[in-house]
């Protein structure tokens, strides 16, 4: 575990072009990059950029036969492996990559096959730009990576704005709440990036209220909303929790918050980025008023260039420049912006829209859940209604999830029905895999 800046990945770099130029590669052609978080996959990222070919970061966590699957959309000319890789073969296709592309970053895929988002070299050094201004990054800080790279929030939230920065990075293979833990105190870095499922697991640690934390100048959250009790516990060691908002296909920095704000607005997820726009737009296209809900749509120098191969998707997904997120939000009269929901999830019973965010806020408060989901299940009656799936301790009694929601929401927002859980299925950012859920609770 050894921090290391842009001027000493310098020779990996070199040495990574040097070996991709040998392997005949040249602009255009897709690299396939593998295996736990390491500077040589970075290294490749810069490599890349030089000859102008195209990294595809490929998640080792995935099955194999899903592997192949992005290797043969992609058409990749060339697999890097790094530590811990998987088993994937390249499958160069022709196909034409725009040349400006610097990286196709697929999508989770949570719901179907993941679509290739087209990034340039404008837009990750756009987002780096955002980054810098909202973290406040300079050539003394040190951040830490504990995120898989394999995503672009691992990798362009902090890791590549760091080092383009002149700052320094440590990576650590892959997240564990010790290794954490002592990084954090041999290494006293300045920042880091967190998901939710990764903050609660340190604020359960026992190691939490005794770990020297004092470094830290603030972290970045993302991924998915971070429920309040997890931003009140970082607050309350004196650590801002500066949420970002954004996707693979926003490079993927969209709506962000300053320190400042992370403090005077807990919850919210901050102002559009420095070079990007964002707005609220209603059903028929209107810009919505404040404090109306609507589809949050995102337009700038970070946004990708389009889908790999998917005319289709990248006609759905952009108009006028603007790219529609299919996440609900609003805006609030100081020009905050607050995340709702996603569109897909949103449940109509009865007439009525149904927020699974607004429930599963009610459900963090419940003694003894561990984690928790909200899912719309299809009714004869009301079209659809919402059903709470949990994984609770043995201090749990279902009766407290009544009493809570009596107290909290209207009687047609109230669970119809709890399914217990051993665990909730996950991507490797920690998601809930929300397709997975919904087949159970249709199924049971």
């Amino acid at each position: 575990m050894q921090g290391f800046d842009l001027a000493t990945l310098t020779p990996l770099i070199e040495a990574e072009e040097g070996l991709l130029r040998g392997e005949g590669i040249r602009a255009g052609d897709r690299i396939g990059w593998i295996g736990l978080n390491h500077p040589s996959m970075l290294a490749c990222l810069f490599a890349c950029e030089r000859i102008g070919a195209v990294l595809v970061p490929l998640n080792w966590r995935l099955a194999a036969d899903e592997l192949q699957w992005i290797a043969q959309d992609a058409g990749l000319a060339l697999l890097r492996e790094g530590p811990a890789a998987g088993s994937v073969t390249p499958h160069a296709m022709p196909g034409s990559v725009p040349c400006e592309a610097l990286l196709i970053g697929y999508t989770s895929g949570t719901t179907g096959r993941p679509k290739g988002a087209l990034l340039s070299r404008a837009a990750l050094h756009a987002n780096a730009e955002n980054a810098r201004r909202i973290f406040e990054l300079t050539p003394a800080d040190h951040v830490l990576t504990v995120l898989p790279l394999f995503h672009v929030g691992g990798l362009n939230i902090q890791t590549v704005p760091a080092l383009l920065a002149g700052a320094r990075v440590t990576l650590l293979p892959k997240f564990d709440p010790d290794g954490f833990f002592d990084a954090m105190e041999r290494l006293r870095p300045t920042l880091t990036l967190l998901v939710p499922a990764v903050m609660a697991a340190l604020v359960k640690h026992p190691r939490w209220t005794g770990a020297d934390l004092s470094s830290l100048r603030a972290i970045g959250a993302g991924s998915s909303e971070v429920p309040l009790p997890l931003i009140e516990a970082f607050h309350a060691r004196g650590i801002p929790v500066q949420q970002v908002y954004g996707m693979t296909e926003t490079s993927p920095i969209a709506i962000a918050q300053t320190r400042q704000e992370a403090l005077a607005a807990p919850g919210s997820i901050g102002r559009a980025a420095p070079l990007c726009e964002a707005r609220i737009t209603l059903p028929d296209g209107r810009e919505a008023p404040c404090g109306i809900p609507g589809e949050i749509e995102i337009r700038g120098a970070n946004v990708l260039s389009g889908y790999w191969n998917r005319a289709d998707a990248t006609a759905e997904a952009l108009h006028e420049g603007w790219f529609r997120t299919g996440d609900v939000g609003h805006q609030d009269t100081e020009g905050r912006f607050w995340f709702t929901d996603r569109l897909k999830r949103v449940i109509i019973s009865g007439g009525e829209n149904i927020y699974p965010a607004e429930l599963e806020r009610v459900l963090a408060e419940v003694p003894g859940l561990r984690e928790y989901a909200i899912i719309g299940r299809a009714d004869p009656r009301w079209g659809e209604v919402p059903v709470a799936v949990i994984v609770a301790g043995p201090e749990f009694n279902e009766a407290m999830i009544a009493a809570h929601f009596e107290a909290k929401l209207a009687r047609f927002k109230h669970p119809r029905a709890v399914l217990r859980l051993p665990a909730l299925p996950r991507t490797a950012l920690g998601k809930v895999q929300i397709e997975k859920l919904r087949a159970l609770t249709e199924a049971g």
